[in-house]
């Protein structure tokens, strides 16, 4: 600042008193737009209203105990001051960190839902604020997309993200509507090239359907591996649109080249036909056909090669479609006898609190020779008052 500006302070901290150099100080910074020196002359005056003294010395314990919850109130309002004259100014990064400090960030979340990015803007900051940080989460997953693609997007939902449920689905579905819509472009756009006409198709198999030539020579319209991770993701999702969806682009990876069909473990050895068939049980499609198809699955590979995995599939698949008894039926024929595994799908006592079955408890202990798990199942099953 000038040195006339410090003249004045001083003219000003003899004439009307400290209180009113700091309000002319504060009204300085402010219509000079520095609002960090702001906030911590807010605090100056804070503690000047304290009685103690207005240099900070880091951690406040100079101030006296009855002081603490006056002066976190004051820490309070002058946040949320300059937090709200940086997001008046459009600089989201800056007044982030004073609406972090309050653990409020609506304000945020409000102008991040509002701004129309551009390349004026720190766009890195923003995205990491509203997407990585939580504080917007679906506008910033648009965000991703859009400014660095599909790629980038399906790598950061493989990433450890403290994310809902709810926002890890909503991420899902625009992925696999993003790159369902860029399948039915690039294959709209190659029918035309070849049959000299626009294709009238509404899904990519009514696209695909007689057009062999769309595969020859090993062609594919779409990166496989975004098709890979996005089929595999949709099997996270309950019932809905972008279910359907997946299905549509399975259809395409069904037609792929076997060269580019990655040949997985146990039971998604045949990828997309198999992936198929599990978001078919899904959508309620095809439930005892899935099931059955997921079912000889298990009885065909022996867990001691194959793993336990194609069985917790078929277990997990039995509980997304309200089946606990079946699935405890499975648990206890294909997991049980195999001892203490770690498992991805509940196992025998949590399926058995869950149903209430405390007689398969009992019995499979005695076959396992488990007598603590035995004499559980007993006593649960003579209480009446045992609840799940």
């Amino acid at each position: 600042m000038e040195a006339a500006f410090f003249d004045q302070l001083e003219q000003t901290m003899h004439t009307a008193g400290p209180a009113a150099a700091l309000d002319k100080l504060a009204a300085e910074l402010k219509s000079r737009k520095d609002y960090a020196g702001l906030f911590y002359t807010l605090l100056m005056k804070k503690r000047f209203e304290l009685g103690v003294s207005p240099i900070a010395t880091g951690s406040n314990q100079d101030l006296p105990a009855s002081a603490h919850a006056a002066f976190e109130e004051g820490i309070a309002d002058a946040a949320r001051t300059v937090g709200q004259l940086y997001l008046d100014a459009g600089q989201i990064p800056q007044a982030y960190g004073y609406f972090r400090m309050l653990g409020d960030t609506a304000a945020v979340a409000e102008a991040l839902n509002k701004l129309e990015l551009d390349d004026t803007m720190d766009v890195q900051a923003i995205i990491d604020i509203a997407f990585h940080q939580g504080v917007a989460p679906e506008k910033g997953f648009d965000w991703v997309l859009q400014r660095f693609g599909t790629c980038s997007a399906i790598t950061v939902m493989g990433g450890e993200l403290p994310f809902t449920p709810e926002v890890r689905a909503m991420c899902s579905k625009k992925l696999i509507r993003t790159l369902h819509h860029e399948l039915m472009e690039r294959l709209k756009a190659e029918i035309e090239r070849v049959q000299n006409f626009a294709p009238s198709g509404k899904t990519v198999k009514e696209l695909i359907a007689g057009r062999d030539f769309l595969f020859a020579d090993d062609f594919y319209h779409i990166d496989l591996s975004h098709l890979n991770s996005v089929v595999q993701m949709s099997t996270q999702l309950d019932k809905c649109e972008e279910l359907e969806l997946t299905r549509d682009m399975c259809a395409y990876g069904m037609k792929l080249s076997p060269r580019f069909r990655y040949q997985s473990e146990p039971p998604f050895e045949d990828q997309y036909a198999d992936y198929d068939k599990y978001l078919a049980i899904l959508t309620g499609e095809d439930v005892e056909g899935g099931l059955a198809h997921f079912r000889a699955k298990v009885e065909a590979n022996d867990p001691k090669t194959a793993g336990t995995f194609p069985a917790e599939i078929y277990i997990n698949l039995l509980m997304r479609v309200g089946r606990k008894e079946e699935a405890l039926d499975a648990v206890r024929k294909y997991i049980a006898p195999l001892g203490e595994v770690r498992l991805s799908c509940p196992n025998l006592v949590e399926l058995v609190q869950q149903t209430q079955r405390y007689d398969v408890l009992a019995a499979v202990a005695r076959e396992q020779g488990h007598a603590v798990n035995f004499l559980a199942g007993l006593i649960a099953s003579k209480s009446p008052g045992t609840v799940k």
